[in-house]
């Protein structure tokens, strides 16, 4: 299963109790309610859809929703 980019926003919005449309992909996520527990929720969540490569890691270290999407897309082309 590809995860998109509107699946990924409902995903973290729905951590956040937020909807899709009031992320600011550029804003740091950790402003809009992400912590660590929500964020390992994430990677468990994106694992089991079927992206066993993602790593809590690489989203922790920059938590805007621009480059979650581009880890996303990067390793799903690979």
């Amino acid at each position: 299963m590809k995860i998109t980019e509107a699946q990924a926003r409902a995903d973290i919005a729905d951590l956040l109790y937020l909807n899709p449309t009031d992320l600011d992909p550029t804003d740091d996520l950790r402003d809009q309610g992400m912590d660590s527990v929500r964020l390992m929720e994430l990677v468990q969540k994106w694992r089991e859809a079927g992206l066993p490569q993602i790593d809590y890691i690489t989203l922790a270290e920059d938590q805007r929703l621009t480059h979650w999407l581009t880890v996303l897309q990067t390793l799903q082309n690979t």
